[in-house]
């Protein structure tokens, strides 16, 4: 490799892993050695990509734009290695970002026999319910769960699945509190929120094509999934849940759905690409794969 893509490889190994330690690690080069090609990457261009602190290293401006464009030209050098060799031998890392609960359940387990076919690829997971910005973070391919237009329209997106939406409770909350019959009920009830995904405050439903919003009180607003399931199934309130959020619950009996008759609009699932809609081989090879794994309705 020649200086200059093992100046970007290195500096975007360092920019992606927040640590000069870490990088050298995965490269197996020694900390000074990466130090110093990072340097003279700054030198050689005439600016501070990397702020560093004893414990971690942050980007600048500058180099965050700089990020950008080297991933997508790195992507490119590893297509054109990756396209002599085939898919069958994909290997490097993706650096793939997911929701806490829909990840558990959904994008892990689908991801088992793909690892199992390409056993030179390695995946790191970054697991959140809070938005990232995928380009500092390093993430190749982030998943989104939410219903309504994409909030990263200027990357590259694949839709992966729909997933039906469900109103649900606890029965303990249910035997104190009684089921509604319809939506307006739900104004008289607690409920509990997700803010940041399905976080607004009023409830939109439809039957025989006609639209029904309802104003809910948040007695709870949580910022993870996960949360939120545990305090609808402690009988706190009624939440919003995807079947794959609630699947588990709804079929032991610790919840229970409620308004069966209105629907909601389905959770949209996609998975966005900072680089690009250029994909490389790998991300290419994964996508396809969940494609084909959560296209089968939860």
């Amino acid at each position: 490799m020649s200086d200059r893509w093992q100046e970007m490889a290195v500096f975007a190994r360092v920019a992606e892993s927040g640590s000069l330690s870490r990088a050298a690690r995965e490269l197996s080069l020694s900390q000074p050695s990466v130090s110093r090609i990072v340097s003279a990457l700054e030198a050689r261009l005439g600016t501070t990509l990397l702020l560093r602190t004893t414990r971690s290293v942050s980007l600048t401006d500058a180099g965050a734009l700089y990020l950008g464009r080297a991933r997508r030209l790195l992507a490119e050098m590893e297509e054109a290695e990756q396209a002599t060799r085939g898919l069958d031998s994909l290997h490097g890392v993706i650096r793939l970002a997911m929701p806490v609960m829909y990840g558990t359940r959904a994008i892990i387990p689908a991801l088992a026999p793909f690892l199992e076919r390409h056993p030179d690829l390695r995946v790191e997971i970054v697991m959140s319910d809070t938005r990232q910005n995928l380009v500092t973070d390093g993430v190749d391919i982030a998943i989104r769960v939410g219903v309504g237009p994409l909030d990263d329209s200027s990357f590259g997106a694949r839709k992966l699945a729909l997933v039906e939406r469900l109103v649900i409770a606890a029965p303990s909350y249910l035997r104190l509190r009684g089921s509604p019959a319809d939506p307006a009920e739900l104004a008289g009830h607690a409920c509990i929120i997700q803010h940041g995904l399905f976080g607004r405050e009023s409830w939109r439903f439809t039957r025989n094509q006609t639209v029904t919003a309802v104003d809910v009180s948040a007695k709870l607003s949580i910022n993870s999934a996960p949360g939120v399931l545990a305090a609808t199934v402690a009988g706190m309130g009624i939440a919003l849940a995807t079947r794959v959020m609630a699947g588990d619950e709804l079929r032991t009996g610790q919840l229970t759905q409620l308004l069966e008759a209105w629907q909601l609009a389905p959770a949209e699932i996609h998975a966005i690409f900072p680089a690009g809609p250029k994909l490389s081989a790998k991300v290419r090879a994964i996508v396809d794969h969940l494609v084909d794994s959560l296209s089968t309705p939860y």
